[in-house]
């Protein structure tokens, strides 16, 4: 998912004033936490401890070489004893990597009976954080601070969703979107400013006419299709239907096709994500749908309709949840009915099966738009459990990211005449609150569905990009 070993540095801050046997013990006692937290299972990225900060010199340039090692998605802070922060502000000031604030402490409880002003001295962290948070809160810092003691499973477990955001944080820089063509004529929501968004989120976004597709569509040979024709039969379930079975061989077979040369095509030119448009299909015998559900289930983003923003945003929020459980997704129709309000979500043929909760079939249908031959998809069934719905709207003036946290669930009962990708869900607000909210901000159609993600996390996010961030209730 992303090509580099990343890792964070750990930073602990103290000063010379009590000596080189306290400065010692807080190297052991750093090293031990690290230890711990490195074989918690929690983590999906290793710590390294870095050093001791206890002048401006040395921490700044700790801060410095940080922002120059491309394996450093982030450094992790903590004050075991008293830090002087006048100590850290250039080096934070110069900091480009996000940054968490491990507010805790080496012992989880007050040893009431042992208690000593030698303890007291190297044990300061519930003052010695605030000196620290105070400096970062006036530098203006977007920060993360987590407090508690670093043993328990939940801290851990927060430490290592906030990791994942930092590392998605360094890869969006490293994001590229190809459009075969151009958004869906007409349609605003799709629209944005994508100089800005290279500004602001480090998305490159790149227009290719299909034609340069084709060519690569042209060039795949014979046998690669052949081979991966055989491998799909042994993971997935084929069914020809109502299909002549030359017919749905030689569909399923173009997927294939435009399988190999997309990726062939973002691989050659350094993109991770792409969009198609049904309007602009000059060339192609059929709108891409297996072939975006097998790349999208292998980590790249997609959006249709040329939505660069959801494209863009899906392989962010792959990078964040490894893959899991993330998906495009757009609302496709609703159950109003009391005690049954839900949204069924799909998008004609490109939702991944990342969220299946049953085997996929490999199907051949008529799409009814595009003017094109019958496409090949994967048909499945979503997932239950908790999830967030997530979208990113451009209002001429800023970016915002919207969200809102929603409940999973399979359809109330087969849909025989839509063989599509579907998951059901309803925002934990209720759908009337839900919607309304999510209709009077302006949150788009499309959006990236994710069963592992959170709100925590997203909002952690939208603070390291300096976005505002809607989590509509």
């Amino acid at each position: 998912m992303t090509g580099k070993n990343y890792k964070f540095w750990f930073v602990t801050g103290s000063q010379l004033l009590y000596g080189p046997e306290v400065l010692k013990q807080v190297e052991i006692d750093s090293k031990k936490m690290i230890d711990a937290l490195n074989a918690s299972g929690e983590l999906a990225y290793p710590i390294e401890f870095k050093t001791v900060g206890i002048t401006a010199e040395n921490i700044t340039e700790t801060m410095k070489e940080a922002n120059f090692n491309d394996e450093v998605a982030g450094v992790i802070t903590w004050a075991h004893t008293f830090s002087p922060a006048k100590n850290w502000i250039r080096g934070t000031q110069l900091l480009t990597k996000p940054l968490l604030h491990l507010a805790t402490q080496m012992l989880e409880t007050i040893p009431y009976d042992t208690i000593d002003f030698d303890y007291m001295n190297l044990n300061q962290s519930a003052h010695g954080d605030r000196e620290y948070a105070y400096i970062n809160a006036r530098l203006r810092v977007n920060n993360k601070i987590i407090f508690g003691h670093w043993a328990d499973k939940a801290i851990q477990k927060q430490i290592g969703d906030w990791m994942n955001v930092a590392v998605g944080y360094n890869e969006s820089f490293n994001i590229k979107i190809v459009t075969f063509g151009d958004k869906m004529r007409d349609v605003a929501v799709t629209d944005g400013d994508k100089i800005e968004a290279q500004i602001k989120l480090g998305w490159t976004v790149d227009y290719w006419g299909v034609g340069d597709l084709v060519s690569y569509v042209e060039a795949v040979d014979e046998a690669a299709v052949n081979k991966l024709y055989t491998d799909l039969q042994q993971k997935y379930d084929f069914v020809a239907g109502q299909n002549d079975p030359e017919k749905f061989e030689y569909h399923v077979k173009y997927q294939l096709r435009e399988y190999i040369a997309i990726k062939k095509f973002m691989d050659d030119k350094g993109y991770s994500g792409f969009t198609t448009n049904f309007e602009d299909l000059v060339g192609l015998e059929q709108l891409p749908g297996l072939a975006v559900q097998l790349l999208m289930s292998e980590g790249y983003g997609f959006a249709g309709e040329g939505d660069w923003k959801t494209a863009a945003l899906t392989r962010l929020l792959k990078i964040v949840s490894h893959n899991k459980g993330t998906v495009f997704m757009e609302d496709y129709t609703l159950d109003l009915r009391k005690g049954h309000e839900a949204i069924l979500g799909s998008h004609m043929l490109e939702v991944d099966p990342t969220i299946t909760s049953d085997k996929p079939r490999v199907e051949v249908h008529p799409l009814g738009i595009g003017g094109k031959e019958d496409p090949a998809r994967l048909v499945f069934t979503g997932q239950t459990g908790d999830a967030v719905d997530v979208t990113l709207a451009d209002y001429g003036d800023e970016f915002k990211l919207l969200s809102y946290d929603v409940v999973g669930n399979k359809p109330e009962a087969d849909t025989p005449y839509l063989p599509v990708a579907k998951q059901l869900w309803t925002p934990k607000s209720g759908l009337k609150s839900g919607a309304e909210g999510w209709l009077a901000i302006g949150g788009g159609h499309h959006t990236t569905l994710s069963f592992s993600v959170t709100s925590e996390q997203l909002q952690d996010l939208a603070n390291l990009f300096g976005l505002s961030y809607v989590d509509i209730k």
